[in-house]
């Protein structure tokens, strides 16, 4: 996008900006279905297993457990100060790790490695490092892995950072979401600036590749001046990567957003207008457009792939790493290998009763529901991804990749386009299609053209799933 923004005016954001899917998977999790067992995630590695050159992997903990709740956090979480639950967790986890682990082929290495939650540092150093070792016993951690987690600054010090950095983690994720300390006081996470920056500046000292911080507009008591403030210093703190998240507020699917009063809610106007300064903020400070709501320097290895065309989404969001086996563990983690989708089960007490019981239904596993794609499916799913990563679509390439005619098998699709075209979103070009700047804001909107589930829906005039999708701007 350059240093500059493109004005986005109010009737194309009410036309397009509505909820969408973030589309880290294609079909949504909407579309799990429950008759889905273990037995196929398990069928699914064995093929891996047994192609010509393996998919190595990446994988993914969910570790739930969080001290106290911040009221905006839709994320699954047990709140609990139980000294105790961290070994818990553990002794099921091993379990998990073990039984999955057992139908990986030796030679599938481990490339990328995440913490996530929750909280992961919620658990103390040496139950983190006993995590990492227990992935290490029992898959091949590449060398050069990528090895990061969530942290929130409240709970590691800047001696615990060098030793996650001595453990092999090189990458770090920060949730701060404002700097302002009445809006932190007002969902229930405070944290002094100083704090920030005194563990960003301990995380580069560590030896960290990469860190990334994570802001929410939208929350209680902002205000345009405010959030520009926020932005300001963060930028002064320079992080290498910066989410700006819209806040979604759905007291009646998330109890403790029950906590945060509506009146206190910035309205829709100052919210975008919110995202748009903050936008040109980070622009004129030298960082570059990812998508959606994610930004990196030009150094960083995301940038870098976004420009060479490597950058895939998954379940993890943006990642530099494509191609790979994502094999999750913990509860509500989601694994995709190949095609096949698995999900486990979303509470913490029901994830360690299926893990401990003896029976051998379900592998011995904890899954709850998933998938496995069609043809379709993987077809629809490479054109939303080229749309989300790379804001460019090559329809002959499309062909060659799945022995179609794009212009017949998408004649509905490139018709709604037609409209997308005139508003500006995108501009065809030969036999393909870019995304223009303004597009770039309304990714979502684009990428929905071609998800045949909403569209499917919105026939039968049961689309009301749409409305449980974050807004799209």
């Amino acid at each position: 996008m350059g240093n500059s923004r493109p004005e986005i005016d109010d009737q194309l954001i009410a036309k397009y900006g509505g909820p969408g899917p973030r589309y880290t998977s294609y079909p949504t999790a909407l579309e799990f279905s429950v008759e889905h067992r273990a037995e196929a995630l398990i069928a699914a590695l064995h093929a891996g297993n047994h192609e010509l050159i393996p998919a190595d992997l990446s994988v993914y903990v969910h570790v739930p457990f969080c001290a106290s709740p911040c009221f905006y956090c839709g994320c699954n979480k047990v709140i609990t100060r139980s000294s105790s639950i961290g070994d818990e967790y553990l002794r099921h986890l091993a379990l998990e790790v073990q039984r999955l682990a057992a139908h990986v082929a030796s030679d599938r290495k481990v490339r990328q490695i995440h913490l996530g939650g929750g909280t992961p540092t919620f658990l103390n150093l040496e139950q983190i490092e006993q995590l990492l070792t227990l992935i290490s016993d029992h898959l091949v951690i590449a060398l050069d892995a990528e090895i990061s987690l969530e942290i929130d600054p409240r709970s590691v010090t800047a001696d615990g950072l060098h030793r996650l950095a001595g453990m092999g983690f090189n990458r770090l994720s920060m949730g701060v979401q404002d700097l302002d300390q009445r809006v932190q006081q007002a969902v229930n996470r405070v944290h002094g600036e100083q704090l920030i920056d005194a563990q960003i500046k301990a995380a580069r000292a560590a030896g960290f590749a990469s860190i990334s911080v994570d802001l929410i507009y939208g929350l209680p008591h902002q205000t345009r001046q405010s959030f520009a403030d926020t932005m300001a210093r963060m930028i002064a703190m320079r992080p290498d990567r910066l989410s700006l998240f819209n806040y979604a507020h759905m007291p009646h699917k998330f109890k403790a957003q029950r906590q945060i009063k509506a009146v206190d809610l910035p309205d829709a106007d100052t919210k975008l207008a919110i995202f748009h300064q903050s936008m040109d903020q980070l622009l004129a400070a030298g960082y570059e457009y990812i998508g959606m709501d994610h930004f990196a320097l030009p150094e960083d290895a995301l940038a870098r792939a976004r420009q060479d065309g490597s950058m895939v989404r998954n379940f993890q969001g943006y990642s530099t790493l494509g191609d790979l086996d994502l094999l999750a563990f913990g509860p509500s983690a989601i694994s995709q290998v190949g095609d096949t989708f698995s999900q486990n089960l979303h509470e913490y007490r029901a994830w360690c009763k299926a893990l401990a019981a003896t029976s051998t239904d379900n592998a011995g596993l904890a899954v709850m529901r998933g998938l496995t794609r069609s043809a379709e499916d993987r077809l629809r799913a490479d054109v939303i991804n080229a749309i989300m990563c790379r804001g460019a679509l090559d329809f002959a390439s499309v062909e060659a990749a799945h022995n179609i005619d794009f212009e017949l098998h998408f004649a509905a699709e490139l018709e709604r386009l037609q409209t997308l075209q005139h508003d500006g979103l995108i501009r065809f070009s030969g036999r393909g299609l870019r995304i223009t700047p303004v597009g770039q804001q309304l990714l979502r909107a684009i990428a929905m053209v071609f998800d045949s589930y909403i569209h499917a829906a919105r026939s039968r005039q049961t689309d009301n799933s749409v409305q449980r999708f974050s807004r799209v701007i």
